[in-house]
C-alpha cells in the first residue's frame, strides 16, 4: 500500500469534517489506484497475447498433449473403481467358483495401469517438446528485439536488465512450461476426473468431500494472495542482483582504480540479503501451507471412513465402494498440493512473462522507412538541414544547425565538452533522428534511406573499440565479411595494423580474447580503422577515435588516417589537434552552434580565435 493509500485509510477511519484538501487527495488516490489497475490490466492483456501467440503455432501438438493426458488420467482414476469392483462383485463370484469376473477385473486394471504409464509418459515428453519449441521461439525474438531497437533504447535500458531478460526470466518461463504446467494441466484432469468418480460411486462421499474442498481452497487462496506478493519480491531481488554483478564486472578496472571492492561488497552483501529474505519468506509460507493441507486432507479421509464404515455395518455401502472412496479420498488431495506449489511457479514466471512482453513491444525510435530511397552508389555529400534536436526530455542540444559537408571532405569538428559535437555524429550515422530539420546524404533524407544501405554508406569508429571474440581475420572482416585474405591484410597495411598483427603468436589467426592474443587499447583502435577501410564507406565518421593512441602510436597512425580518408567525406571528433591538422576544414562549436569554420591554418592564424587558443594551448603542452 502506498503513503498515500495508508494515509486515505487511516482518514477514512477518524470522523472529521470533509475539506477541499482531503476531497482532491481522496480524489487523486482514486484516480493513481484507477491508472494502477488499469496499467496492471494492459500488462496482463499484453502479457497473454505473447503466450497465446507462442502457443497459437503449437496447436496440433498442443492437441495431442491434451488427449495423452485424458488417456492417462482416466487409467489413473479408473483403478479405485476396478478394486471397488474385483471386491465386492470379482471375489464372491470366485467363491462361488466363478474366476472369469476376477481375471476380467484384473486385466482392465493392468490394461489401465499400462494405458496411464505409457500415455503420461508419451505426454511428458510432446510437453517437454512444446516447451523447448515456445523457449527457442522466445529466445530468438528477445535477441532480434534488443538487436532491432535504437541506441536511444540501449542507452537507458542497462545491459543487465537485458542479460536478466535473456537469462533468469526466460529461466523462470523455462520451469513453468518443462515441469508446472504439465504437472498442473495433470492434477486439475485428475482432480476433476476423481471427484465425479466418487460422486457416481457414491454421493453421499461425493458430499463430504465437496464439504472438505472449502477449507482447502480457502487454504490455497490465501497462499496464492501471499505468494504473488513474495515471489514478485523476490523476482525483483533477482534482477536488482544480477544488474549489480553484471555492471560491477563490466565496470571492474574503475572499482579496482578507485577502490570500490569495500564498497561494492558491501551493496551486494546487502542485495544478497534482500534476495535471501525474500526466498525466506517463500519458503516460510510453503512451510504453513504445506502441512495445512495435509491436516485437511487426513482429517477428511478420517470423517469419510467414519461415515462410510458405518453406512459398511448397516448394509449400506459395500466394503469395495468403501476401499474406492477412501483411496478416492486420499489421492483428491495431493495435487491440490500441486497446484499450489505450481502457483508459485506461476507467479515468477508471469512477472517474468510480463518483462518480456514489455521489452518485445518497445518500438525503435529510429524506424525503418516503408518506401526506401535507392542509394546504389553513395559520393558522401552531407547537409545538416537546419537541425534542432535534444535527447528525450532534456535540453535542446543542436538548437538550429545548418551545415553542409561537400562530398571527399575531410571536416574536423572540436569543442569544448558537451558542445554537440558527438551528437552530429549520431545524427549523421542515424542511431538518433533529428527533432526538426533533415540529414541528408547526397540530396536524400537519411530517414528515407533502408538502414542496410545507410550502414553501407556511412561507417562511424568511436574511442570503444569493441573486438568481438574470434581472430584477427575475423575481427577486420566485420567491415566486409566477403572480403579476402589479401583483402584484409591491405587494410590492415593501410592503417599501420599490419606489423604488430604479424608479432602475434598466431598472426591473423591469434584469438584476440586469448592468452597470447591480448591487445592493447591504441592496437584495438588501429583494427577497427582496418575494419573501417575494409567496410570502404562513403562517408566515414571518427568520434574521439584516436584518444586511445599514446603519442608513438598516434604518429604511426597517421599516415594511416590519411590513407583512410583519401577520396571519402569524414568527419572527425577529436581533442588532439595533431588528428585534427590532417582536416580539409576545421569547425569549432560551443552549445550547439558553429561559431568558427575554415582551414586549420585559417583559424591558427585568426586572433582571439576559439581554434587559436586552443592550438596555442596544444602547443604550449607538447613543449
Amino acid at each position: 500500500m502506498s503513503t498515500r493509500d495508508r494515509t486515505a485509510a487511516t482518514d477514512a477511519t477518524v470522523p472529521t469534517a470533509p475539506t477541499a484538501h482531503t476531497s482532491q487527495r481522496g480524489v487523486a488516490g482514486e484516480e493513481d489506484s484507477q491508472l494502477g489497475r488499469d496499467r496492471n490490466r494492459v500488462v496482463r492483456a499484453r502479457s497473454r497475447a505473447l503466450l497465446g501467440d507462442l502457443l497459437g503455432a503449437r496447436r496440433k501438438a498442443l492437441a495431442g498433449a491434451a488427449v495423452l493426458v485424458v488417456v492417462s488420467t482416466a487409467g489413473q482414476v479408473a483403478g479405485p473403481a476396478l478394486i471397488a469392483a474385483g471386491i465386492d462383485r470379482a471375489l464372491p463370484a470366485l467363491r462361488d467358483g466363478d474366476a472369469a469376473p476376477l481375471v476380467v477385473v484384473g486385466v482392465l486394471y493392468v490394461l489401465a495401469a499400462l494405458a496411464a504409464g505409457i500415455a503420461i509418459g508419451a505426454y511428458v515428453r510432446a510437453a517437454a517438446r512444446i516447451a523447448q519449441a515456445v523457449l527457442l521461439d522466445l529466445r530468438r525474438r528477445v535477441f532480434r528485439q534488443t538487436q532491432r531497437l535504437s541506441l536511444e533504447f540501449h542507452e537507458s535500458y542497462t545491459s543487465g536488465r537485458i542479460i536478466s531478460r535473456q537469462t533468469s526470466d526466460l529461466d523462470a518461463l523455462r520451469e513453468l512450461l518443462d515441469g508446472g504446467l504439465t504437472g498442473v494441466v495433470s492434477s486439475v484432469l485428475f482432480m476433476t476426473f476423481t471427484a465425479v468418480g466418487l460422486f457416481l460411486l457414491d454421493p453421499t462421499s461425493g458430499l463430504v468431500l465437496a464439504v472438505a474442498v472449502v477449507p482447502a481452497a480457502l487454504l490455497t487462496r490465501w497462499f496464492q494472495k501471499r505468494s504473488q506478493v513474495f515471489y514478485r519480491a523476490s523476482r525483483v531481488a533477482s534482477a536488482r542482483l544480477i544488474v549489480h554483478f553484471v555492471e560491477t564486472m563490466t565496470g571492474v578496472r574503475a572499482v579496482q582504480a578507485f577502490r570500490r571492492e569495500s564498497a561494492d561488497a558491501h551493496t551486494y552483501a546487502g542485495l544478497t540479503e534482500d534476495y535471501r529474505a525474500a526466498n525466506a519468506r517463500t519458503f516460510g509460507l510453503n512451510g504453513r501451507y504445506d502441512p495445512g493441507l495435509v491436516v485437511i486432507g487426513n482429517v477428511t479421509v478420517v470423517v469419510a471412513l467414519a461415515v462410510g464404515g458405518w453406512r459398511v455395518l448397516d448394509g449400506a455401502m459395500d466394503v469395495g465402494v468403501l476401499a474406492a472412496v477412501l483411496l478416492y479420498t486420499k489421492r483428491f488431495f495431493g495435487p491440490i498440493q500441486q497446484l499450489g506449489m505450481f502457483y508459485n511457479s506461476f507467479q515468477s514466471a508471469s512477472a517474468a512473462l510480463e518483462k518480456i512482453s514489455g521489452l518485445l513491444e518497445e518500438e525503435p525510435t529510429v524506424a525503418e522507412p516503408h518506401d526506401p530511397a535507392p542509394l546504389p552508389d553513395a559520393r558522401g555529400a552531407l547537409h545538416l538541414d537546419h537541425v534542432r534536436f535534444g535527447y528525450g526530455t532534456g535540453r535542446t542540444v543542436l538548437p538550429d544547425l545548418d551545415l553542409q559537408i561537400p562530398a571527399g571532405q575531410t571536416v574536423a569538428m572540436v569543442g569544448t565538452t558537451g558542445a554537440g559535437k558527438s551528437t552530429v555524429a549520431k545524427l549523421v550515422a542515424r542511431f538518433y533522428d533529428v527533432s526538426a530539420g533533415a540529414v541528408r546524404l547526397d540530396g536524400t533524407d537519411v530517414r528515407d534511406l533502408a538502414s542496410r544501405d545507410l550502414r553501407r554508406a556511412v561507417v562511424m569508429v568511436t574511442q570503444e573499440a569493441y573486438l568481438f571474440s574470434g581472430t584477427v581475420r575475423e575481427n577486420i572482416a566485420l567491415g566486409r565479411p566477403g572480403a579476402t585474405q589479401a583483402e584484409i591484410e591491405a587494410a590492415a597495411r593501410a592503417v599501420g595494423a599490419h606489423e604488430f598483427v604479424l608479432r602475434m603468436p598466431d598472426g591473423y589467426d591469434t584469438d584476440v580474447n586469448k592468452r597470447g592474443g591480448r591487445v592493447s587499447a591504441g592496437q584495438r583502435q588501429l583494427l577497427s580503422f582496418a575494419r573501417a577501410f575494409l567496410a570502404d564507406p562513403a562517408v566515414l565518421v571518427l568520434d574521439e577515435a584516436t584518444s586511445s593512441l599514446d603519442l608513438p602510436g598516434e604518429r604511426l597512425v597517421q599516415e594511416g588516417l590519411r590513407t583512410l580518408l583519401a577520396d571519402r567525406t569524414a568527419i572527425i571528433i577529436a581533442h588532439r589537434l595533431s588528428t585534427v591538422a590532417i582536416a580539409d576544414r576545421v569547425l569549432v562549436m560551443a552549445d550547439g552552434r558553429i561559431v568558427e569554420d575554415g582551414t586549420p591554418d585559417e583559424l591558427v592564424a585568426t586572433e582571439d580565435g576559439r581554434f587559436a587558443e586552443l592550438h596555442a594551448a596544444w602547443q604550449a603542452s607538447m613543449a
